[in-house]
């Protein structure tokens, strides 16, 4: 006989905001979860003519995922990279060992300068620079970056920190590039804090938000 209709007077579980009804772990019984894939905002930051932005509280064991969004983010010099450096907890300085890869492919509106290539300046070889995420900025007024940083488990301390990043850029060609980063922060110690900052000058504008991933 199929069940048609159930009465929530017979279902064992509180309602709770932001769950969903599961099954427990002995699979004999509902319990409220929490709703995997969704994305809880924890901070936002806001440049002004600002040397970094540092994100140091919201990133510990609560999520096993952190995003970060970048938008449009407006360096004050023009042909400018926007990279990040992490922090072992109870450290300064945000000087940690990273080995990464990096590409950018890029198109003109004049369909002149079309690439797809390695790209140099964001590749490390345990290396303590700052890793780049968005690649070569304009500083007119219309032109910016955009794109996103994922930092995997930066509370775990049996393995190294991964991350992939990918973000766009329009400069003064003008032309849109496409640039895409990943590889590890090579510790095993936790990490809990991000700082953010132009690979010279400041950034003039935009928006950095932090994100927790279930």
């Amino acid at each position: 006989m199929a069940l048609s209709k159930a009465d929530f007077n017979n279902i064992n579980v509180t309602p709770a905001a932001n769950k969903k009804l599961k099954w427990n772990s002995a699979a004999d019984g509902f319990e409220a979860g929490d709703l995997g894939g969704s994305m809880t905002l924890l901070s936002t930051l806001t440049a002004s003519s600002s040397a970094t932005l540092d994100f140091t509280s919201g990133i510990d064991s609560t999520y096993k995922e952190y995003v970060f969004k970048f938008i449009d983010i407006h360096p004050q010099t023009n042909f400018r990279h926007l990279g990040f450096q992490a922090n072992v907890a109870g450290a300064s300085g945000f000087n940690e060992t990273i080995t990464s890869t990096a590409f950018i492919n890029q198109h003109d509106e004049g369909d002149s300068a079309t690439i797809l290539q390695l790209e140099g300046d964001g590749i490390q070889q345990q290396a303590t620079g700052f890793q780049i995420v968005l690649y070569g900025m304009g500083n007119e007024n219309d032109e910016s970056g955009n794109g996103t940083l994922h930092l995997f488990d930066p509370s775990n301390t049996t393995f190294v920190k991964h991350f992939i990043s990918r973000g766009n850029c329009l400069d003064a060609g003008p032309m849109t590039r496409d640039g895409y980063a990943s590889g590890y922060v090579n510790t095993t110690s936790s990490i809990d804090a991000i700082q953010f900052k132009m690979s010279s000058g400041n950034m003039d504008a935009g928006t950095i938000s932090l994100y927790g991933l279930v």
